[in-house]
């Protein structure tokens, strides 16, 4: 059995149909080098002639120097009353001068009849025109029988006439596209075995949506049936439910099943690239993704953590480090003894397990928890809790009074923030005052204002995210609030927290935490 399978990503063109991304030439471009240095093998760029964008990029990403990946250029068979040679849609693929061309065809009896309003001779007869015309003009092409699956359960004779008919054509791969994403796997193996028991002898892909959340499966399922080439999108981002996810099919099919698809070794970028698009494109990874995810391999209940670091195996499907994963253990309200040592450990210092603090330490974090505390969002917070209790966090500063003013007159078109700080460094107080954005910016500057005489480094913090829920939503205008802040110095990211029935001093707090965060983490001598 041939173990290699062709990883076909078609991020740029099907993915950019996901609701809300829009990404540029530049973008793009960016994302093809990174594409081809994981090492995939096809990369699908765009449709020529169908806007500015993607004609541009035709022409940039020439200029590249990809090493392993081969750019495809996608469109459609001919129009139906348009011979193929003078069809502009033809030519413009032909023109973006690709050694790949992708073309989609109709094989869906429904769609031929009313999408097309053809007769069903006629879109053979379209499909083999283009197949056979393209096949003078780039090294492959590329069939996508678009809705196959639905096509063959509505009339299987005529999908399976249409794929013959592009492989008699010379279409180098044959990939049936479960174009609506209502296809189980169940269906996907039955229609594939009969496929081939007729005759199809051409390399057979799979192009898989998620509507049925199973895009995944049925790719995978497919390969096992002898599919040689997988079409996907980084993260599954597309239309609709999205695409073939192949951030967990390229795990999955080499390192669960053994076949050979992107260099074994190029597998430690995979959580790298998944946050790199995610980061072009706006669309976050979500934290319990399969092998990317940030909670991909955390681990919460203290059962779960004292057994994983006996042996990973226990609750691991594999290591995270084959995938540029890395294990988490989180501590919250469910924490046990060694939750706290491996997060200690993770933080550069060691815990006897017999040190009396930790259970007091413990018994600390779960009464904040309770309180309205989450420290698995705000890492930072949580460590400076730990050295806190183990006598191991400098002191900065001291605080003797904030405050924050709100006002707005009648000339003002929006409400004017000032937000005043004095603290104790050196038995000298530091009195600011700031303007902002409204007062936690203003808190914010005011206090960056205050330290950065004797901390200058903190010049570089700058708060990136601020989130504020609301924990007992029963309480009112007088509920606790829990305020998340992320930060970042340019060089790391960190998550600090506050809680308080005041958003103001909720604020203050996660903003306190994240300036001392950065002074620990530069090893800072204090001022103080």
């Amino acid at each position: 059995m041939d173990k290699k399978v062709y990883i076909y990503d078609t991020t740029l063109r099907d993915g950019t149909q996901a609701e809300g991304v829009s990404v540029s030439v530049e973008d793009k471009l960016r994302i093809t080098e990174k594409l081809d240095d994981f090492g995939i093998h096809y990369i699908e760029g765009g449709w020529p002639g169908s806007n500015p964008k993607d004609d541009k990029y035709f022409e940039e990403v020439k200029k590249l120097n990809l090493k392993n990946s081969k750019i495809a250029a996608f469109g459609s068979t001919r129009r139906v009353y348009t011979k193929v040679e003078e069809d502009p849609l033809i030519q413009n693929l032909i023109k973006a001068e690709t050694s790949v061309i992708t073309i989609f065809g109709k094989s869906w009896d429904l769609h031929v009849e009313i999408a097309l309003k053809t007769s069903l001779e006629k879109n053979l007869e379209i499909v083999f025109d283009t197949v056979e015309y393209l096949k003078k003009y780039t090294d492959e092409v590329i069939f996508i029988g678009e809705h196959f699956f639905d096509g063959y359960k509505s009339n299987s004779e005529y999908a399976y006439k249409v794929i013959k008919t592009a492989e008699e054509a010379g279409a180098d791969f044959l990939i049936l596209a479960d174009t609506n994403g209502g296809t189980l796997p169940n269906e996907i193996e039955k229609i594939i075995k009969e496929i081939k028991q007729k005759g199809i002898n051409q390399k057979l892909g799979i192009h898989a949506h998620n509507d049925s959340d199973t895009a995944v499966w049925n790719s995978i399922v497919a390969v096992l049936n002898g599919a040689v080439q997988v079409h996907g999108t980084i993260n599954g981002f597309g239309e609709r439910c999205g695409n073939a996810n192949l951030c967990s099919i390229i795990p999955n099919l080499t390192l669960k099943l053994g076949y050979e698809t992107v260099p074994k070794e190029n597998l430690k970028k995979l959580k790298e690239l998944s946050n790199f698009v995610a980061d072009i494109v706006n669309l976050p990874v979500p934290k319990n993704m399969p092998y990317v995810g940030d909670s991909a391999f955390a681990h919460k209940g203290g059962v779960h953590a004292s057994a994983v670091l006996k042996n990973s195996k226990l609750y691991e499907h594999i290591d995270p480090e084959l995938v540029g994963n890395r294990r988490k253990v989180l501590v919250s309200d469910l924490a046990g003894k060694s939750n706290i040592i491996y997060k200690a450990k993770e933080f550069g210092f060691e815990i006897d397990e017999k040190d009396p603090k930790i259970a007091e330490l413990i018994r600390h974090i779960k009464e904040l928890e309770n309180y309205g505390y989450h420290f698995e969002a705000a890492e930072a917070s949580l460590e400076l809790l730990i050295r806190k209790y183990l006598g191991k966090l400098p002191k900065y500063f001291d605080l003797d009074a904030y405050r924050v003013l709100i006002a707005r007159r009648y000339t003002d078109k929006t409400p004017i923030s000032e937000a005043t700080v004095r603290i104790k460094m050196k038995d000298q107080y530091e009195h600011t005052a700031s303007l902002g954005h409204g007062p936690v910016n203003a808190l914010d500057k005011a206090l960056k204002k205050a330290l950065i005489c004797k901390y200058p480094s903190l010049a570089e913090v700058e708060l990136i995210d601020y989130k504020v829920r609301i924990i007992n939503e029963s309480g009112g205008t007088s509920a606790k609030i829990r305020v998340l802040v992320e930060s970042t110095d340019h060089k790391s990211k960190w998550g600090t927290v506050g809680v308080s029935d005041n958003v103001i001093e909720a604020s203050w707090q996660a903003i306190v935490d994240s300036f001392i965060y950065k002074l620990v983490k530069d090893n800072v001598e204090p001022q103080v």
